[in-house]
């Protein structure tokens, strides 16, 4: 792995960064210093630098169908700027101030409809973003810290939410209520190993889904950075039969929709018949030895084919999705990891570009971004 390039620009730790899909190269990147830069990856020096906010910046959102209006959250406010008036002024066009506490991640859906965030109190906003009004509160799925949220691209109303209560919650947002619910905190006997992964809990930091052009590759799948080191990878359509299979079954039986401890029988847990379709990638296959911060998929070369995680063990781990069916099946893990970078400090958070070089950007607790070449 040669040195990675430098992009400097922050006068303080870099928090998140995002790469565009319609400009190859062109990267946004934001800090604890309130700033956000632009990078274009053909030119040496960052090509704008502005201070939009005066705390820490928590998340960035490109709008997917105009790449000119981009998204920063910011304490508990996503404000919306318009990039092409970035050379005269850095001012908000228009702001969100729905969320009553801290927001973790913000992110829209591929329609550009819709925007979702994440805060502190474990709630999620749905913001209609043609109309400029909230749309839903999605709320009670979470206990603690509602850290990340993405849309599922092909099923039009729903989205997924990660917390630090350890579960992973799969919503109907049109309804505003829980279709599953998975929790980590709850002991995995079907992956033994895990149980030495590390004392940490099993938090989720971080979930990645794939865009619908990269489903060829990753399958309908979420990637979920947890706590512990692992990185788990979830079949989301298999989850979601099991959900409909009980129902039906339920259904023809004429019994309650609850448990006897007056839990929804199709919402929570990891220990059914559907654990078998969930890879976990740990230490024993090359995995984290701490909390895994962050993960994505690469836009570069095939896209979605790889999974990239970062991690608090100062390292990055590029997984091969393309195998993911093959080690289910099998229940070998052993070829899933492609490439091991070592870094000096923990990972923030990384994107990937769509370009064959620099295509690898990584925030860490340093100020200086760097990018790293994968192929």
């Amino acid at each position: 792995m040669t040195e990675p390039r430098r992009l400097r620009g922050h006068k303080a730790t870099a928090t998140c960064c995002i790469a565009s899909r319609d400009r190859s190269g062109v990267v946004a990147t934001a800090g604890e210093d309130g700033c956000i830069c632009l990078f274009d990856m053909r030119c040496k020096d960052a090509q704008h630098i502005a201070e939009v906010a005066q705390e820490p910046i928590s998340s960035l959102s490109f709008n997917p169908g105009n790449e000119d209006i981009m998204y920063v959250s910011c304490g508990n406010e996503v404000k919306c700027f318009d990039l092409h008036n970035m050379a005269s002024a850095w001012a908000p066009f228009k702001s969100y101030t729905y969320n009553k506490e801290e927001i973790n991640q913000i992110s829209c859906n591929s329609k550009a409809a819709f925007l979702a965030s994440t805060d502190d109190g474990g709630d999620v906003k749905i913001i209609d973003i043609r109309q400029h009004c909230l749309y839903k509160t999605l709320r009670a799925g979470h206990s603690s810290i509602c850290s990340s949220v993405q849309f599922i691209p092909w099923r039009s109303w729903e989205v997924i939410t990660g917390g630090l209560d350890s579960k992973l919650v799969m919503w109907d947002f049109s309804k505003g209520r829980p279709v599953k619910i998975v929790d980590f905190g709850l002991p995995d006997t079907k992956n033994s190993s895990n149980g030495a992964q590390c004392l940490n809990p099993a938090f989720v930091h971080a979930i990645a889904v794939p865009d619908v052009d990269m489903l060829d590759k990753s399958d309908k799948i979420c990637v979920v950075a947890r706590g512990d080191g692992i990185v788990d990878v979830i079949n989301i359509e298999s989850e979601l039969a099991v959900i409909r299979s009980k129902t039906s079954a339920k259904a023809r039986k004429g019994s309650s929709s609850t448990s006897k401890d007056g839990v929804p029988a199709a919402g929570t847990g990891i220990l059914d018949e559907n654990a078998r379709k969930r890879l976990h990638l740990d230490y024993s296959v090359g995995g984290h030895a701490a909390a895994v911060s962050c993960v994505t998929f690469s836009l570069f070369g095939e896209k979605g084919k790889l999974i990239i995680s970062g991690g608090n063990d100062k390292s990055v781990k590029v997984w091969d999705c393309s195998k993911y069916d093959g080690a289910v099946q099998t229940g070998g893990n052993s070829d899933v990891l492609r490439l091991n970078i070592n870094l000096s400090k923990k990972v923030n958070w990384l994107c990937t570009t769509l370009t064959d070089s620099e295509n690898l950007v990584v925030c860490d607790t340093t100020k200086v971004v760097k990018a790293y070449s994968v192929s």
